[in-house]
């Protein structure tokens, strides 16, 4: 799902900012499977283009996502979080009943890198081979 890393043009400014986001399920639970899996995918690629971010590469595993993404300079990366974590969670809590046995689906730490020291195909490979490890 590459999508051109082109620089974006606006009245004012001209930018390429690229972030590395990374976060988990509350206790690390392996939820992220089958149904859930194919939906959280189709979830971020909807609220990403609600943000006007465009999806780099995305790998979601059963305890964690991996998630590259190329976004305005105009979006810090926690609010970028804050909308995607919390989107996500309440659609899926909503269509599966099972994650509401947890007392919030994801935990309220991430991880975020902007892919100023090794370059964004670095990056997408790293992610792409997430699930081959």
């Amino acid at each position: 799902m590459v999508v051109s890393q082109a620089y974006r043009h606006n009245n004012t400014s001209v930018s390429l900012v690229n972030y590395h986001l990374v976060w988990c399920p509350k206790r690390r639970r392996k939820v992220l499977v089958n149904e859930v899996e194919r939906d959280l995918r189709a979830l971020l690629q909807q609220q990403a283009a609600e943000l006007d971010c465009n999806i780099l590469a995305l790998e979601i595993m059963p305890d964690h996502v991996h998630l590259f993404v190329n976004c305005p300079p105009t979006k810090a990366p926690s609010d970028i979080m804050f909308f995607l974590k919390g989107y996500t969670s309440r659609l899926l809590r909503e269509k599966y009943p099972h994650l509401n046995r947890m007392s919030s689906l994801w935990t309220r730490s991430y991880f975020v890198s902007t892919a100023g020291n090794v370059s964004s195909a670095t990056i997408e490979r790293y992610i792409s081979k997430q699930k081959t490890r």
